[in-house]
């Protein structure tokens, strides 16, 4: 009898916990939400986030708790009740209509702190996250999100202005564990890297030192050696909109930094070659990002939602962690039932479903742009086995329709 019960107990604990994981995050400026033109933009956004199923989505240009409620109920939880919001907190300093605010994935994440720093300008908003780890009580991973809209335009004043937030970032980050996870996202308007707010916010001399992923430095406006990244304008003219900028994909304002920390560190680790300016297929330069002469991996209905929904491209970038992750109720029962029998393959990916499971799930395939290459579905088998020959070498991500459904990842070889 202990016997059966003590095998009940280790079966109970072992569903509880899932494999080392991919943690999608997401910063994206959506101007002006929800007021500015065309109307039920949280629709658009709704076929973006889809394409991408961030875990952590962090905006700014929101307008109010209204707006936030949309995006939460609307855009992020079309599929079920996965994704939890930050407290909206307005304004506290001069903007009163641009805020920001943290979205996560529910079951991965629980928000153990929110604060509001003030500048001269707008809020920098600060969040702790712990991440749902196994040995969370011994060995917890806390996350420090910090996510900000630093002054716009150009002029050594608002040069000035931009430096000054970041040093109220750069500040806050002398009261942090000298080893804690950072990142520090936003629409921070720079120009060029030489710019002092720039130089300031990768200052080797910080309590904590801070890296841009990508490690691209130069004069990015208006710059095609930079086409690739650039994030802003998506639109040539503004004009059919009434908001937001005009003149093309030509400028980098748009950024994710991390702690120097998450370059090596199994526990929480960028993954190379993730970060990305989402939309952009390198060829647009000074063009609407919606051109036919823009074609490439992101999809022309990709780059269309992407037009209609902002003057900005959303920037994206993966993280992974050596950890087991915990879900919790049917996040962990949804993950620990469907799993891949060999996460590398080079002809036929098989996967198990447990018995208990709907009769028709739906299962998809992404890259690591985001992007949905294949569907298909169970059809009632338990076992199934897909043909990936036409995939190219690479990592990909599995992911169903079931509620709270994480991805899984494998990887492609000849």
């Amino acid at each position: 009898m202990l016997k059966n019960i003590l095998t009940l107990v280790f079966f109970i604990v072992s569903l509880c916990v899932s494999a080392q994981g991919t943690i999608k995050t997401m910063f994206y400026n959506l101007l002006e939400f929800p007021s500015a033109q065309p109307n039920n933009r949280e629709q658009i956004l709704m076929e973006i986030l889809n394409e991408y199923e961030p875990d952590l989505f962090m905006i700014c240009e929101l307008e109010s708790e209204y707006g936030a409620d949309l995006i939460l109920n609307t855009s992020l939880n079309d599929e079920g009740a996965n994704y939890l919001r930050a407290p909206f907190e307005p304004s506290h300093s001069g903007d009163p209509d641009h805020q920001q605010i943290l979205f996560y994935r529910k079951g991965m994440f629980s928000l153990e702190a929110s604060e509001v720093i003030p500048t001269q300008v707008r809020d920098i908003n600060h969040y702790t996250l712990k991440l749902s780890t196994a040995d969370q009580q011994s060995d917890p991973i806390f996350i420090e999100v910090f996510v900000t809209h630093l002054k716009s335009s150009q002029g050594s004043s608002n040069q000035t202005l931009r430096l000054d937030m970041v040093n109220q970032f750069t500040n806050r980050l002398e009261t942090l564990d000298p080893n804690s996870f950072v990142i520090f996202s936003g629409d921070f308007n720079f120009y060029t890297a030489s710019e002092p707010g720039y130089q300031e916010l990768l200052d080797p001399t910080n309590a904590i030192v801070m890296v841009d992923p990508i490690d691209r430095p130069g004069s990015w406006n208006n710059n095609i050696n930079f086409q690739d990244i650039h994030s802003q304008s998506t639109r040539i003219s503004s004009g059919p909109f009434g908001a937001g900028a005009g003149g093309g994909l030509d400028d980098r304002f748009d950024f994710i930094t991390v702690s120097e920390n998450m370059l090596s560190d199994p526990k929480l680790k960028y993954i190379e070659d993730t970060y990305k300016s989402f939309g952009n297929n390198g060829n647009c330069f000074d063009n609407s990002i919606n051109s036919p002469d823009c074609t490439g991996d992101f999809s022309q209905a990709l780059r269309e939602n992407l037009y209609n929904m902002s003057d900005h491209l959303p920037i994206v970038m993966n993280l992974e962690t050596n950890k087991e992750i915990v879900l919790s109720n049917d996040d962990f029962l949804t993950q620990t039932s469907i799993f891949i029998e060999n996460t590398m393959v080079s002809k036929h990916l098989n996967i198990q479903v447990g018995p208990n499971f709907p009769k028709n799930i739906t299962f998809e395939i992404y890259n690591t742009l985001g992007q949905k290459l294949l569907v298909f579905n169970s059809e009632t088998s338990q076992h199934l086995s897909i043909d990936v020959s036409q995939l190219t070498n690479g990592v990909y991500y599995l992911k169903t329709d079931l509620p709270a459904s994480r991805m899984l990842k494998f990887l492609k070889t000849s």
